[in-house]
């Protein structure tokens, strides 16, 4: 990448969350210094503790990583100027119109921008639309800067790819896709990404990698809102969603299964085909596939609540008045990551009908502050016990972790609304078990 060896490199590292904090751990490990830097100022400070926020990443990993000297923490941005890479791993939300946020990555630009020493390689690595690199973020860097991408300092964009709760799963060993502004570009980038995983895949620019990623979640989000459209068709023929995707799976080709749930969350798939929608507009294109996709996607809480009015009717109970217990805020099992996740739209709507809602999850003890959701900030989850349960009536299984004993909750709920099918092998029936 320079005249320095590859492991001898100091990478910068920008946004300690989900993406940017295991992506520096692992430039560290493999033998790079690494500076994280986050303008949340607790995160460098727990770091440079050795603690730990995020489950997944244990604090003694950290503290391995402060050990050898290969990592920091930091808030002070202008220990840029003494990088010879820099990694942008910041959130690209939507806004209130369901249209690109691009707040993070080009005030991170800008930062930058003010810190840029000539030679420098930047990566965004930040979910985006085709055209975000060279058309939102490198004008913000050369005209702050003073200086040319691909002459004075080095572009390329390389999405992250990521199976949280899946314990099997390397970021070591995912193949990175990697897309360079000019070829000297990709050359620098390639240079960096290649002594940390097991392979870097070049293609032809960034615009092709930022599209790559896209149609990555695109395909998940297509294909659960068809499982999620199909589970509410068979509802209503008295047929179990759940039974016909284990059917089907049995066929050895052809076929993916997919499986319904309350709604999309995480980081990435709720938002990306918005991404695309938004971009494709510019160009005259009409993205009916993914936007309808979307929208039987953002729908699902609503199906979720109306199976619970249905569930506590049968009880002769409106949703009114209910104490109601959503099991699970994560936005997929065995995580702590409440990115997106259905479980606040599905809270909010319970409580704009009248009812009393509480959580359990034993991965999210307290309800941390979020963008679309602060007035739950501080709700504890209430503890998991018998005496406990059974003052609901009615518990929605919105995130199925595998360390929630359903067996237990089984014994105890009055009423269920499963949209995980967590429930199967128990054995309950209506009115006492409702699927969503």
């Amino acid at each position: 990448m320079s005249e320095r060896a590859e492991n001898e490199l100091t990478v910068a590292v920008i946004g300690m969350g989900y993406v940017g904090l295991p992506l520096s751990l692992l430039f560290a490990e493999k033998g790079s210094r690494v500076v994280g830097f986050d303008i949340d100022e607790s995160k460098p400070r727990q770091l440079n503790a050795g603690e730990s926020y995020i489950r997944h990443i244990g604090s003694q990993r950290i503290r391995d990583a402060l050990k050898t000297g290969r990592f920091r923490a930091s808030c002070d941005f202008s220990q840029l100027s003494e990088v010879d890479a820099i990694v942008i791993c910041v959130p690209t939300p939507l806004n209130h119109f369901r249209e690109p946020d691009l707040t993070y990555v080009l005030n991170t630009g800008r930062t930058i921008a003010r810190n840029l020493r000539r030679g420098t390689l930047v990566v965004l690595e930040s979910t985006t639309f085709p055209g975000t690199t060279e058309e939102e973020l490198r004008p913000i860097l050369e005209n702050e800067s003073g200086m040319k991408a691909g002459q004075d300092f080095h572009l390329a964009y390389s999405p992250e790819r990521e199976d949280p709760g899946n314990p099997g799963s390397r970021a070591d060993r995912i193949p990175k896709l990697v897309g360079g502004y000019t070829p000297a570009c990709l050359a620098r980038a390639l240079a960096l990404y290649r002594p940390i995983v097991k392979e870097a895949v070049a293609v032809s620019g960034c615009r092709v990698a930022e599209a790559a990623k896209l149609l990555e979640n695109i395909f998940r989000s297509v294909n659960i809102a068809l499982v999620n459209e199909l589970k509410t068709i068979f509802t209503a023929m008295d047929i179990d969603v759940w039974e016909v995707i284990d059917a089907a799976s049995t066929k050895p080709f052809g076929f993916m299964p997919f499986y319904p749930g309350p709604g999309l969350g995480g980081h990435c798939i709720p938002i990306d085909p918005f991404y695309l929608a938004w971009k494709a507009r510019a160009y005259g294109q009409h993205t009916r596939f993914i936007e309808l996709a979307g929208e039987i996607n953002t729908s699902m809480p609503e199906y979720v609540i109306q199976r619970v009015s249905e569930a506590l009717n049968a009880h002769r109970k409106p949703i009114n008045g209910s104490r109601i217990l959503v099991l699970g805020l994560a936005y997929k099992p065995n995580v702590d990551d409440d990115r997106e996740s259905p479980s606040y739209v599905l809270i909010e709507l319970l409580q704009q009908r009248g009812a009393a809602v509480d959580f359990h999850d034993p991965l999210i003890p307290v309800i941390r502050r979020t963008r679309e959701h602060g007035q739950l900030e501080g709700v504890r989850s209430v503890a998991w016990a018998e005496a406990v349960i059974r003052s609901y009536d009615l518990v929605i299984i919105s995130t199925a972790h595998d360390n929630v004993n359903y067996a237990e909750l089984s014994e105890w709920a009055a009423c269920v609304v499963d949209t995980r099918n967590a429930m199967m092998e128990f054995g309950l029936d209506a009115p006492r078990l409702w699927k969503a």
